[in-house]
């Protein structure tokens, strides 16, 4: 097992000059992390701006793991922000374990997230360290909602995810990601996963205010993976909110303007758990200001725990395996997230 060194908090992040990239840098110098911006283009990690003293910058291609490993030489972790991660995934977490650094990535797509999940947990043991697919907006927050409100309980007779996004401006690398994931989305139906139905089931849902009644569509994301590894469940379902669907899929749709000094965009979302358990139904809630955005603080804040507390033998985990997930989001209230129906 190679021994990691105690006390090394530099956390590199790959992708760092993509837009979400750009959120989690800056995440992290908010909160005093020394940063390596990594990714696979020098001239574009140059053209971001980066401060050299506070944060280092290197270079390394996807397909050369000899450099992938040399730029996270030094770092405690390493973050994934490249997608798309069906591609970049698997390279970057093997480059981060041998550098004896822990892996997070930001993933969407559910064949990579599974990848990682299943790949990398042994790798991972041996180096004595840990990797986290999904942490960021899609996948690990859904996952941590429905964390907090089973606490310690494994099970579930139902779960339905519901995401109401008031608008989607996609940037390019979400743009990407879908068209490169062409993968058979699952869901889990009977207590088993399946393919998720074509066409693709729709119905009404019932949002808390400002929201309250709008159609919904059935998108499962890579919060399944995550969900499925800890939690056993007869049904488990996700539900994206038609109007976010209209944008996403017309190619017309501009990426999204910063309206702030943070660089946020001005849309609005809500991701909503139904539990059913014994006869019952507990829903929570949790809202916030851009999907972009809220993944740095989300994954930010998942690297620095593992950090802080690593799993004694490493392995490749969900968010909700490492974490309870009330008191995660409770971290990130009130200056990220708004919180709704979370248990005492």
């Amino acid at each position: 097992m190679k021994q990691r060194v105690a006390g090394r908090q530099q956390i590199a992040v790959y992708g760092a000059s993509g837009h979400t990239g750009r959120f989690v840098v800056a995440e992290l110098r908010r909160r005093g992390v020394p940063v390596v911006a990594a990714g696979r283009d020098i001239t574009r990690l140059l053209d971001c701006g980066f401060d050299g003293e506070a944060v280092g910058i290197r270079a390394a291609l996807i397909d050369d793991p000899a450099a992938l490993i040399s730029a996270f030489s030094g770092c405690a972790a390493v973050i994934n922000c490249a997608g798309p991660f069906l591609d970049t995934a698997l390279p970057v977490a093997q480059a981060a374990l041998a550098a004896g650094a822990h892996y997070l990535d930001i993933t969407t797509e559910q064949a990579s997230a599974w990848n990682v999940l299943q790949q990398m947990d042994r790798p991972a043991r041996r180096a004595g360290v840990t990797a986290v697919p999904a942490a960021g907006f899609f996948g690990g927050l859904a996952d941590l909602v429905v964390a907090a409100g089973l606490g310690t309980a494994r099970e579930a007779d139902t779960i339905d995810i519901a995401i109401m996004l008031d608008s989607w401006h996609p940037t390019e690398g979400t743009r990407r990601t879908g068209a490169r994931n062409t993968a058979v989305r699952q869901v889990v139906s009977g207590g088993k996963l399946v393919p998720l139905p074509q066409p693709a089931p729709e119905r009404e849902w019932d949002f808390p205010a400002p929201w309250h009644r709008k159609s919904v569509t059935a998108l499962p994301f890579s919060e399944i993976p995550l969900i499925t590894q800890r939690v056993k469940t007869g049904e488990l379902h996700t539900w994206l909110s038609q109007v976010a669907l209209d944008d996403i899929r017309n190619a017309a749709t501009p990426p999204p303007v910063p309206v702030d000094a943070s660089g946020r965009s001005a849309q609005r979302f809500l991701v909503e758990a139904a539990i059913g358990r014994h006869g019952g139904q507990l829903r929570i809630s949790v809202s916030g200001q851009d999907i972009y955005a809220v993944t740095a603080p989300l994954v930010c804040e998942a690297a620095l725990r593992v950090l802080a507390s690593p799993p004694p033998r490493g392995g490749a985990y969900a968010p909700s395996a490492l974490f309870d997930g009330a008191a995660f989001l409770r971290a990130l209230a009130p200056q990220h997230l708004s919180l709704t129906g979370l248990p005492d």
